[in-house]
């Protein structure tokens, strides 16, 4: 996959782009639909993939208050695009000068003069231009004029809900990871490297963990003990990872620390991912270090039970 952070002349370079719009955060199931709509159109125009977004996200140059916090970082969202196979990825910086387009600027220069786009996709309820007065209804109509075929992604929905990335941002900050992952289409995960911590696990409680630094942009889940699956090296392993400040030791500082079980390998440095399947517990303070000892013993138990009970019930499928 290439990566592009403009638009201009990009026609002159591929043939028959395939264009997918929008933010894509999460890259939920309705994303994923959207992007599966494109790889099939640039098959029957055999043309090339591509997608359209913005970075930073446009909330947080409109209306940095209320921007809400995002479900991947970038890289992880760059990854996840490669592999549903987009071809081009247009990452185009968000700025105020850029939010001033009119929608028929937009279509005109980007679209049509820069991409001389052969389809577009985007989903039901995408805006865009000035003050978000584009539509699908008027890239409808703009598509008569400059030759370009359009399909419009009709909302996605489970158990009756509509995918949607608030949906899944409200699930998370519940810590309802395995009902977040049912819009998702995959279990919320974090990337980041393993930073040095206070080493309390391994030396005063016995269970060694990797401290993860993550951006303070990215969502993760509510503060509690989580079981997970941390993947490092290509190799998988069953963990637990707590998010949460530590009140037994009154640390102020938020954190997701992961304690993987059959692993003892040196891992400072290297980058993990850790995806949360389960919340097991919130978080709660002990009186003594010895008392945190006998729960965390009893969490693992019941992380590899309840990891045994979704394999039965998945019946071999991956996970």
């Amino acid at each position: 996959m290439y990566l592009y952070h403009h638009w201009h002349n990009l026609k002159d370079k591929y043939k028959n782009l395939v264009v997918g719009l929008g933010n894509f955060d999460g890259l939920h199931l309705g994303h994923q639909k959207l992007i599966s709509e494109v790889v099939y159109m640039a098959e029957q125009l055999k043309g090339t993939t591509s997608i359209f977004t913005f970075h930073p996200h446009p909330l947080t140059v409109l209306n940095p208050d209320n921007s809400p916090p995002l479900l991947l970082s970038q890289e992880s969202k760059q990854k996840l695009m490669a592999g549903m196979g987009i071809d081009l990825l247009l990452v185009v910086p968000f700025d105020l000068a850029f939010a001033s387009m009119s929608p028929t600027d937009f279509v005109r220069d980007v679209l049509y003069k820069g991409l001389g786009a052969s389809a577009v996709v985007v989903g039901y309820n995408y805006t865009f231009g000035y003050r978000g007065r584009g539509t699908p209804e008027l890239l409808q109509d703009l598509s008569k004029i400059y030759g370009y075929q359009l399909k419009v992604i009709p909302p996605i929905k489970v158990d009756g809900k509509i995918v949607s990335s608030t949906l899944i941002r409200s699930l998370l900050l519940r810590g309802e990871v395995a009902e977040a992952a049912k819009f998702l289409g995959y279990y919320p995960f974090v990337e980041g490297p393993v930073v040095t911590g206070d080493k309390r696990g391994s030396s005063l409680l016995g269970f060694p963990t990797a401290n993860l630094d993550i951006d303070d942009s990215i969502l993760v889940p509510s503060n509690g003990v989580y079981l997970a699956k941390a993947q490092i090296h290509g190799e998988s392993y069953l963990a637990l990872a707590n998010i949460g400040v530590k009140p037994t030791f009154q640390v102020q500082k938020r954190n997701i620390e992961v304690h993987l079980l059959d692993f003892c390998e040196d891992i400072y440095g290297e980058t993990i991912k850790v995806s949360f399947i389960r919340k097991i517990r919130d978080e709660k303070r002990f009186q003594t270090p010895a008392e945190l000892i006998k729960q965390i013993e009893r969490d693992i138990l019941e992380a590899r039970a309840t990891w045994s009970e979704i394999k039965n019930k998945t019946k071999g499928n991956q996970i």
